[in-house]
């Protein structure tokens, strides 16, 4: 029988997180639940947390479903229980790696990173859109401007557009309140030759991660939870001490929320 031994850390950016990884015997569930500058019904940890309950309840129930189904039927979950509308929600990552005897299957909708052995996986089509207002808040980072009101306002000009873009031809796809993202999430099989490692990160972890060379991948792989979070730690320290203003690595607040899992597979 297939199983995962898994080991995960989190470090809040703020006073709570939006961050959710659940885990199993044979699966790893990892949301990043997206920051909102306008208003939105239900905060972004309620939806991710919500999302990922039944997400995790599904695979329990029937550990061969199709991942695409079963995130389809989570985000119209989500959509009936918090009375959610398309364009003015909350929205999510989502991350699904699963082990199973004769596969292992992936499936990533937005920006979370996934290392294997061989490659390095994600979904970069929000951050491939060419948004004047994402470049001009990391232009003024880098030139030494801080976090000014113009700072915040720019963000806010940025959800206007990556909305009007959100789970749409040409634009990008997230989990939200539209049930077909789903459908154009990145998956990835393996029959034969399975990856014995995988990490998974979101981009609050894997963005001050590289930039300070934390990126031996092979070894974090191999990590317990307290050296896990340690790594999470000194990004975090780094970030308050070093570049509190996000010169060094512009980036929209200070502090992001941290999740970094590291899986070993086994048979």
């Amino acid at each position: 029988m297939s199983s995962v031994q898994v080991a995960s850390a989190h470090l809040a950016g703020s006073n709570h997180s939006d961050d959710r990884t659940f885990s199993s015997d044979s699966f790893v569930v990892m949301l990043d639940g997206a920051s909102a500058y306008r208003p939105v019904p239900v905060p972004a940890a309620v939806y991710a947390q919500h999302l990922g309950n039944y997400l995790t309840a599904s695979l329990d129930d029937d550990p061969q479903a199709d991942l695409i189904g079963v995130l389809r039927a989570g985000i119209q979950a989500a959509v009936t229980e918090l009375d959610l509308q398309p364009g003015c929600s909350p929205s999510s990552t989502v991350t699904i790696l699963r082990v199973l005897p004769e596969r292992t299957d992936l499936l990533v909708l937005g920006d979370n990173l996934v290392v294997t052995p061989d490659e390095q996986i994600t979904d970069s089509r929000m951050d491939q859109l060419d948004l004047a207002p994402r470049h001009e808040y990391r232009e003024r980072l880098a030139a030494g401007e801080g976090y000014t009101e113009k700072h915040r306002e720019l963000l806010r000009e940025l959800q206007d557009q990556q909305a009007a873009a959100r789970n749409r031809e040409g634009g990008y796809w997230i989990a939200e309140a539209v049930p077909k993202a789903a459908e154009h999430a990145v998956t990835r099989t393996w029959t034969t030759n399975r990856p014995a490692w995988f990490v998974l990160a979101t981009d609050g972890a894997y963005e001050p991660m590289r930039h300070l060379g934390h990126n031996d991948w092979p070894a974090i792989a191999q990590s317990s939870p307290e050296k896990l979070r340690a790594i999470l730690e000194r990004c975090h320290a780094w970030e308050s001490n070093s570049d509190p203003d996000a010169k060094a690595l512009p980036r929209a607040k200070q502090h992001d929320d941290k999740s970094l899992t590291a899986v070993r597979t086994t048979l």
